[in-house]
């Protein structure tokens, strides 16, 4: 681990005193640029430097990339709520382009290597996944945008180059994640010391993920955001060969399967240790001391694509633990998604008790929600008298708080900013969803020994049975709605939230909806204005349908205030760079 933090901030070094005309069109790049790819050394250097344009706590602005404001979410943010307008600039498109421009030196300087291409040929398939990746998430932030595949100067056409189509960014980032994964070394071919770096399962996890997002897109949403090309959008141009969605499904389930079976990944299960916590602990951990277990990152074979942080090298230094906390506190939906360990649901299932008293909730439920959702100054579960609804103030006011990516001991094991834990873009979770759901959408049903394979697996750690076809019946259950309610639920705050919403063409539907928090009929709220003072709740409060009948809970942000429309599925063009290039036309609606 230490080895590649140690090549990355040698690599930054190496770099920093000529950033700007490496980044910039100053002719002097060239030079310098053809005065140091001489080596296999000098390319991996190069393409070390890229893993610092993956997501990651440092990579993003104020935590961006974690699903804050959704419907699952107890804090109202204006994405959510379809508050975005034309921002003047967007960090994230120009330094998306500054590293595709990276990249494409790197790719360029490959070509013209006068030595054995068999000896670069590793950082040549790197730097055509991160080509891969960077497109993909210009794709799904804005739709189509011009295609990076040169460096270009002054005088250069892609200057002033009109966007291409979403379906031509597509089929430029399946182009290069295919030439990426020929020549990846596989994990089990990484050294220890470098894991982190890109491996050949981890460009299959990503092609699945790209493939099923591309193809549910073009499914649910079509080309309703695309605009026409002439007068706003980038069109529906697609190049010739363009995949099907059958033909998207099934390589994406192929994909997947393929990880599954060969990448020698295993769901971080220390239940027994930890008091089954492993959804707590796998999100916080760095050393020893990160878990009453005492155990490390070196034991976590779970991730397949991310971030690394270092507390010695290279911290995460953002504000990730108090954001968490708040932030992250979850909505009415969300809660009421967990199970009870029978593998029913709260408004069906014997063992749910009810809400008579704050804790009651959680008992008998999938330890998720537990692992998730507790007191962070006590590490345990707010008891009778001790959560205190704060009112709704600034899109807040829900009172749970939330323990995902949360440091433990935080104050005296970690303290503001020195958080180091690895930031998860694709876990074996979801590589067993993009299987599950791929499966669906081929066949409309799973087997029960694809399920076991799959989807039951994630649910063994969170304390629930397996599920079977016969077991969905009598519960009055469908397994489509179970691999939805396990993406929510297991990918919580992975930065997936507003994409599947999207993807599936419902955030309309799904984030219009009032934003809600505790049930306060009925149970210890009820008339304790030390508990909840209901005057300092604006919007009041809202019937919720539980096992008990309806039941009043209190409304954080009212459905009249979210305005999500199918505009919102894509962002605005900043102002900055349409000024720049005029042949830029904004995204429909804005």
């Amino acid at each position: 681990m230490k080895k590649i933090l140690f090549i990355l901030l040698a690599c930054v070094m190496l770099f920093s005193a000529c950033q700007d005309t490496f980044l910039d069109l100053d002719p002097q790049d060239s030079i310098t640029e053809a005065a140091y790819y001489k080596t296999p050394d000098h390319f991996k250097a190069g393409t070390n430097d890229l893993y610092y344009g993956l997501a990651g706590w440092r990579t993003t602005y104020d935590n961006e990339f974690r699903d804050f404001g959704t419907d699952l979410c107890g804090y109202a943010q204006e994405e959510g709520r379809g508050d975005d307008v034309v921002p003047d600039s967007d960090g994230y498109w120009t330094n998306t382009y500054k590293y595709l421009r990276k990249i494409n030196t790197i790719l360029e300087k490959a070509a013209e290597y006068d030595g054995d291409q068999a000896d670069i040929a590793e950082y040549v398939a790197v730097a055509k996944f991160f080509r891969a990746y960077q497109h993909f998430f210009l794709l799904q932030r804005f739709g189509g945008v011009p295609i990076a595949t040169e460096v270009p100067d002054i005088s250069s056409d892609v200057v002033s180059a009109p966007r291409n189509s979403r379906y031509e960014v597509f089929a430029q980032v399946l182009t290069d994640i295919d030439e990426a994964i020929a020549d990846l070394p596989t994990e089990q071919q990484i050294a220890e010391v470098d894991k982190g770096k890109i491996s050949k399962w981890a460009a299959e996890a990503f092609k699945a993920k790209a493939l099923l997002f591309e193809a549910t897109w073009e499914k649910n949403v079509g080309t309703t955001t695309d605009g026409d090309g002439s007068t706003n959008g980038a069109g529906s141009v697609k190049p010739a060969s363009y995949p099907s969605f059958s033909e998207m499904i099934q390589m994406a389930n192929t994909l997947a399967k393929d990880v599954m079976d060969n990448g020698g990944y295993s769901l971080w299960n220390h239940n027994a240790e930890l008091d089954n916590l492993s959804t707590l602990y796998l999100y916080n951990l760095e050393d020893a001391g990160s878990n009453p277990a005492g155990l490390e990152k070196a034991s976590n074979h779970e991730y397949i694509l991310y971030s690394k942080y270092d507390y010695d090298l290279y911290r995460g230094n953002q504000n990730i633990s108090h954001t968490a906390r708040g932030r992250l506190a979850p909505s009415r939906k969300l809660m009421d998604m967990f199970l009870c360990l029978d593998g029913k649901t709260a408004q069906t299932s014997e063992q749910f008790l009810g809400y008579a008293t704050c804790d009651q909730e959680f008992e008998n439920r999938d330890y998720r929600m537990k692992a998730y959702f507790a007191d962070v100054d006590t590490w345990e579960l707010f008891t009778p008298g001790t959560l205190v609804l704060p009112g709704a103030s600034g899109g807040a006011g829900v009172a749970w708080e939330c323990r995902k990516f949360y440091s433990w001991n935080y104050g005296s094991y970690r303290n503001v900013k020195e958080e180091s834990f690895d930031y998860p873009i694709i876990r074996l979770p979801e590589v067993y969803f993009i299987y599950a759901e791929t499966l669906y959408e081929m066949n409309g049903s799973l087997t029960d020994a694809q399920m076991a394979e799959s989807i039951n697996k994630v649910k063994e750690r969170a304390g629930l049975p397996g599920i079977t076809n016969a077991s969905l019946a009598a519960n009055g259950m469908n397994i489509y709605d179970e691999i939805m309610r396990e993406r929510a639920i297991e990918l919580y705050s992975e930065n997936n939230r507003y994409l599947d919403l999207k993807r599936l063409g419902i955030a309309e539907q799904e984030l219009n909806e009032a934003i809600c928090g505790p049930i306060v009929e009925g149970n210890a709220f009820e008339n304790n204005l030390a508990l909840y003072d209901p005057a300092t709740y604006n919007y009041g409060t809202k019937k919720i349908q539980t096992k008990f009948g309806l039941l009043d809970a209190v409304v954080i942000d009212p459905a009249e205030v979210r305005n999500f429309e199918r505009k919102h599925y894509l962002f605005p063009l900043p102002i900055d760079q349409m000024d720049l290039n005029s042949n830029l036309l904004q995204n429909p609606g804005y």
